[in-house]
Parts: structure tokens; sequence; C-alpha cells
């Protein structure tokens, strides 16, 4: 927990506020709420919940963004940090209770499972597109409610979890990279499991691989939990040709991955046991800041996992999402601060510190320095314009949050791997419990 104050400021950060480039004139005047006409209610003080950090200076710039805030305003911002899966349970129990932070930045369809519980967003979400060159697809996906131009939520980011591979490992393996074919890319595990060097990805109910994974194999194959009028979907040839398949490629895997958490392969990777996941740019900027791992960094390739027949890459990133609460007795402060982050002195900084971790959700951030710092990362830049999303191909709802807090697509995956159940059965199951949840 940080009580950001502007005592704080001058303590602690007016070194890398100055940095920032503000004069004072600006650090008095440069607030977003005269453009946007919100008028800061008195005495306003504001508590914040978000995400911990997967990459260090995360935190740290956000906390002295959050001190320019104050410093320009006087407004006290408290910001406390949360583990990934600890954010939606806190978020449930504030909407239920109609207590505690003012505005929380969650997961992807957070603001959809509250939306009666939140403050209309679409004044900053109009104002931001407008001066940043829009909002990309997945942000527009997450922001709105289905159906409507009515933002609920202020996208801030998203990260996506391409193909992470050794080099030597599938050059020795006889390829120059990972085969774009689903056939192939099952052929080069297969030969990366023989040479002792193997793949692996999380079967496990992990927020953000475990989903990734299992939404990326049923969606390569074609099929989707839900239709596009949101019937459940999942009984399908299209389904049940993804089970099959990752029926045999669980075989290449390294031992273990059916409880695998987030940080499971990067430990593996780092570790020298595993040659081929999926993960966001952390673990490549982990092992490049280690003396001890630089070299497996730079052994490190990354790349879009097999498209299938999916027509694109099939990849639903992992969003953060602010919501503002309606028990807040400030929410004009609020809106402002949300706002304030996702300008572009405050932002850009952000982004960058965050080394393309979290790739940016309004179109004019394409060309923030973080993207052409490291060649190696630039796949991570357009994460927020792929067209899926959880829950595809159905509108995203409560339900569609459901399936995924609930992991039911991972869980189908994970009991075919295991042998716990056969492609028929899990498919069966999952539609069952499909059904329960969006009662259809």
């Amino acid at each position: 927990m940080d009580m950001i104050t502007r005592r704080s400021v001058m303590l602690g950060s007016a070194a890398a506020l100055a940095a920032g480039g503000a004069s004072a004139q600006t650090r008095t005047q440069a607030t977003p709420t005269a453009e946007l006409n919100l008028p800061i209610e008195r005495g306003a003080t504001l508590r914040m919940l978000r995400p911990v950090r997967f990459v260090g200076p995360d935190e740290d710039v956000w906390r002295l963004n959050a001190a320019r805030f104050s410093d320009r305003t006087g407004i006290q911002v408290r910001v406390d940090f949360v583990g990934w899966e600890d954010i939606s349970q806190q978020t449930a129990v504030t909407a239920n209770t109609g207590a505690g932070p003012d505005m929380i930045i969650g997961f992807n369809e957070g603001p959809h499972v509250y939306a009666d519980k939140l403050v209309d967003m679409s004044d900053v979400a109009d104002y931001l597109g407008r001066k940043y060159g829009g909002w990309m697809t997945v942000a527009q996906k997450y922001g709105k409610r289905h159906g409507t131009n009515s933002w609920l939520g202020l996208p801030f980011g998203a990260t996506a979890g391409p193909m992470v591979w050794r080099k030597s490992a599938v050059n020795a393996a006889g390829y120059s990279a990972p085969p774009s074919d689903l056939p192939g890319f099952l052929e080069l595990c297969k030969k990366l499991k023989a040479m002792g060097k193997p793949a692996g990805f999380a079967l496990g109910n992990a927020v953000g691989d475990g989903n990734g994974f299992a939404n990326w194999m049923l969606w390569s194959h074609g099929g989707s939990l839900l239709d596009e009028a949101g019937q459940v979907a999942i009984n399908s040839p299209q389904t049940l040709a993804a089970l099959n398949y990752v029926k045999e490629l669980y075989q290449t895997f390294i031992p273990g991955t059916i409880a695998w958490g987030d940080i499971s392969n990067n430990r593996a990777y780092a570790a020298n046991e595993l040659w081929l996941t999926s993960n966001g740019v952390s673990l490549y900027f982990a092992l490049k800041n280690d003396p001890a791992t630089r070299a497996i960094a730079e052994d490190t390739e990354h790349t879009e996992l097999p498209h299938g027949v999916a027509g694109g890459w099939p990849s639903a990133p992992l969003t953060l999402n602010g919501m503002v609460f309606k028990h807040s007795r400030y929410p004009n402060a609020a809106k402002a601060f949300l706002a304030f982050m996702l300008e572009a002195e405050q932002y850009e900084p952000w982004l960058d510190a965050n080394l393309g971790y979290w790739a940016h959700p309004l179109n004019a951030y394409r060309a923030a320095a973080v993207w052409t710092s490291d060649p190696k990362i630039a796949i991570f830049r357009d994460s927020m314009n792929n067209r899926f999303w959880n829950g595809y191909k159905g509108p995203i709802t409560e339900a569609s949050a459901t399936a995924s807090n609930e992991y039911l697509l991972v869980q189908m995956f994970a009991s075919v791997a295991s042998g716990q159940n056969s492609p028929q059965d899990a498919m069966r199951e999952a539609e069952r419990r499909a059904r329960r949840i969006f009662r259809r």
C-alpha cells in the first residue's frame, strides 16, 4: 500500500518528476478536468486497487505518475497493489458491498460483470479516443457495453502470449523457425521431446497462461465457446479436433504442466528445462537483465502461435480494464485520475518502463519508443488489435467472465491431456457447465 501525497512527491520523487519534462507552470495547470468538464469534488481523496507488477518498473512509474497527479491537483491517491489471482475476488467484494476503493483496474470483462455498479466512462473514453488516434479493437471490445457506444471500462493495456522459443533447439530439430501450421508444430514438439529439449504450456488454473493456451487451442481449430448470438457452441467437431490435438501434443510436454500457474513456465525456461512455450515479454527481459541467463535471452525468439484455421493470430490479450464505482464520493476526481494516467506525459513513460509487457490501447502510442527499443519485442506492439476475446464469438457479459474465472476451457483441455476424460466426455462436460453459466 502506498499513500501518495504532495509531501511524498517533494521528498521522494522531485527528480523523477522533473525528468518527465514538466515545468512548474505545467504541473499546476495540465490536468484533464478542464477539457473533460469534470469539476472536482471538494475535499476529494481517492483509493485505487490494481494488479501487482509483473515487470519491475511498472509499479515504480505508476507511483510517480500518481504522485504527479497529487502534485497538480492536491488530491491524495492511495494505490493498493494486489496479486493477480486476488483482483477478481476483491472486485466482487467491492461491488457487492458498495464500499472500498473508488476505482479498480481489473482484468478483461470485469466492468461487464458489475455494469450496474459502475460510473459511465463514455466522456473520458471519447476524449482520449479523439486525442490519441482512436481505441484499438480489443480495447473497444472490453471497454464498451455490448452493442452500444457506452463505455463501462477504460482499458489501460494488454499483454499477449506469443510463442517463446530457443533458436538453438529449433534449429537443431531441423527448422529455421517453428512451423506456422498445426501439424508441423506438433512434429516440431515431438522432435524437441526426443532431443530432451521439450515444449510446455500451462494447463493449470493460470489467469494468463492457462486461459491463453486453452483459447488458442480452441480457436486455432475453428471452435468457440459461443456463437455470434451468444448461444453455447462448445459441442462441435472443431472442439473435438482441438481436444484430440491437445491429447497428442501433451505427450511432448515437460512434466507438471497440469499444475502450472502463471510463473511456472518462466522458471522452467530460465532453468534450461523448457525450450518452447508461450509468454509475455517479461520472461525475455528477466533473462536479458540477469547475467546468469543472458545467453538464454540471446537464444530466445518470439513468433505468433500457429493460426490454424483462425484467419489470424487467435489470441485474446490479457487486458487491464479500469472502472469507477458508483459508491465513490468523488467520481469526477476518479475519472480525472484515470484520464490523467492515460495522457501521453504519464502513459508513455509507464509504457516504456513496462518494456512491452503491457501494450497500449490507443493507436497513437504505436509510435512509443519502447516498440523500437528491441526488435524481439516488436511482435507485442499491436496486441490490442487482435480480433479475439474471452467468450469469442459471443458478447462479453457477466457469464463470459464467469466462464473464464472458472477456467472452463482450461479444465476441459486439462482433463483430456491428463487422461481423466475422453475428448467426447470432456466436451460434453464443458457444454453442461457452459449451459449452467450462460443459462442457454
